[in-house]
């Protein structure tokens, strides 16, 4: 059969793509092979979907270009989500850093997708594979488990590595290879760290402890909990630092200020020199009292489990410069099964930045998570695959 536009891949940014395509006039097939829809929407933000962010801006996102995502994301912004769900009846609430989940379900989110490619009369085909596309004059040809297809215009919107248990595959970075378009190596992002065995021999012991916490890694600073695991790190801060450690090929080590209220440290210090605190009890008014036993005992050798007014000015200087910038050199991630998202992805500078389409091959388009731009934790992600899906409709 032939369709205007064929969409691979019913996930956030595909079902954004088929709906604003159908509603356009254009004929729409979707395409998936999974037998479930939309599953990483279903289990995102704890079963409730952080849909989009208040407080989004480019800077938020991570890019070899990154400039590429200003003009999708200006052109359908959070507030145009916000009211598509609310015409949906959807109701919704603010968690802390600008936030949005919904109430009641991340299935909600699905069936309004859903209802939106329905009511523009997209073709649904899946659970279906597809075995092969490929140029037929100056359309394309998709061969599938329920027949070949043909169309104008190919949307791919696959996704990234993450979640392989839930059919997650490398299909769309293979696609555009075979269009001869560049994709820069992706790499699990928003992800636990690993720490080696010597580290873990000193704080695995430690494991589900956590700490409010600036994690950061050749990048910003991140403010929020950091937990400590029997393999590494993890928490928000962690996860947000780890996608600017990926992008630094892990020649970075991250930094964790552990005293994020008290912006001079050694003078905090010098000043219960006055009294009578031993530096465990000191600590331990901001840390969990086993860390901050742990860390001075590892980091001082020792030497650090006294009173304050027993240890020297030099010594206290020392001690807040760790403090405020702990540094750990991570060995590693947990890998796509534990990651949020997927850093790299088609090269940006193959695509048009206000249509998604490919600069070589016409009528090609990539959406989502598959480009090369990764947001931070807290929405930023499926705001992309909304803007970057929005953006694929309107052009397809």
């Amino acid at each position: 059969m032939y369709f205007d536009v064929i969409v691979i891949g019913a996930g956030a940014a595909g079902m954004m793509s088929a709906a604003v395509a159908g509603a356009r006039g254009r004929s729409v097939l979707l395409i998936d092979h999974a037998a479930k829809l939309a599953e990483k929407i279903r289990i995102s933000g704890g079963g409730r979907c952080n849909f989009t962010n208040r407080d989004l801006k480019p800077e938020c996102f991570l890019s070899q270009n990154p400039h590429f995502c200003r003009s999708a994301l200006s052109r359908y912004t959070p507030r145009d989500f916000i009211d598509l769900v609310e015409r949906h009846g959807i109701a919704w609430h603010e968690k802390t850093l600008g936030q949005l989940f919904c109430d009641d379900s991340a299935t909600q989110i699905i069936g309004m997708l859903k209802a939106e490619c329905d009511a523009a009369g997209v073709r649904w085909q899946m659970p279906s594979a597809v075995h092969s596309v490929g140029r037929e004059g100056d359309g394309f040809r998709i061969d599938t488990d329920d027949g070949t297809h043909a169309c104008a215009s190919l949307v791919v919107a696959t996704g990234g590595l993450t979640v392989p248990k839930i059919g997650a595959t490398p299909f769309g970075y293979r696609l555009a290879e075979q269009f001869g378009l560049k994709v820069v190596p992706p790499k699990p992002a928003l992800v636990p760290l690993a720490l080696d065995p010597a580290w873990l021999a000193g704080f695995g012991e430690l494991s589900g402890a956590s700490f409010d916490s600036v994690a950061s890694c050749a990048g910003p600073g991140f403010r929020e909990q950091t937990l400590i695991t029997h393999r590494g790190l993890s928490g928000p801060a962690i996860l947000q630092a780890s996608s600017y450690w990926q992008q630094a090929d892990g020649r970075e080590p991250l930094t964790l200020d552990l005293l994020p209220d008290i912006d001079d440290a050694e003078a905090w210090l010098q000043s219960a020199r006055n009294g009578r605190h031993t530096l465990p009890a000191l600590l331990a008014e901001h840390l969990p009292k086993r860390f901050a036993q742990q860390w001075l005992d590892i980091e001082g050798g020792g030497k650090w489990g006294c009173a304050v007014v027993e240890l020297s000015r030099t010594a206290l200087a020392d001690i807040a410069r760790r403090l405020k910038g702990w540094q750990i050199q991570p060995s590693g991630t947990l890998g796509y099964n534990k990651a949020e998202v997927t850093l790299g992805g088609v090269d940006t500078r193959e695509l048009d930045q206000r249509t998604m389409a490919s600069r070589r091959i016409p009528g090609l388009y990539f959406v989502g998570e598959l480009v090369d731009v990764t947001g931070w934790l807290g929405g930023y992600n499926f705001q992309w695959a909304w803007s970057s899906g929005w953006s694929a409709g309107q052009a397809a």
